[in-house]
């Protein structure tokens, strides 16, 4: 159950680098990213799809572009992610009573 969630953050994670690289310089493209980054070309190429269809970039000749959606997003993520950083803290079980094994 929490591994699942891990996965999402990590992957999360890698998006929003991705698209914190498209911002700082755009345009750029899957190589420099990938070369920068780290992560396998594959990899940088999933991200840049799913930032696409969320429409935060788009393609150019050169490499991805930011759009007019972008700002607004970066707005508003520190929020959030504030929000949902609450919400897996009120998850907590330390205070519950001890378990019996």
């Amino acid at each position: 159950m929490i591994d699942r969630l891990e996965k999402e953050v990590d992957m999360l994670e890698r998006h929003l680098q991705v698209l914190r690289m498209v911002i700082e310089n755009e345009p750029i493209g899957i190589v420099k990213m990938s070369n920068e980054t780290g992560y396998p070309h594959h990899k940088v190429r999933y991200s840049l799809r799913v930032l696409e269809e969320e429409n935060l970039i788009e393609p150019s000749s050169q490499g991805a572009i930011t759009t007019e959606r972008t700002a607004e997003f970066v707005d508003d993520l520190d929020d959030k992610l504030d929000e949902i950083v609450d919400k897996i803290g009120g998850m907590r079980i330390e205070d519950a009573p001890e378990l019996e094994n």
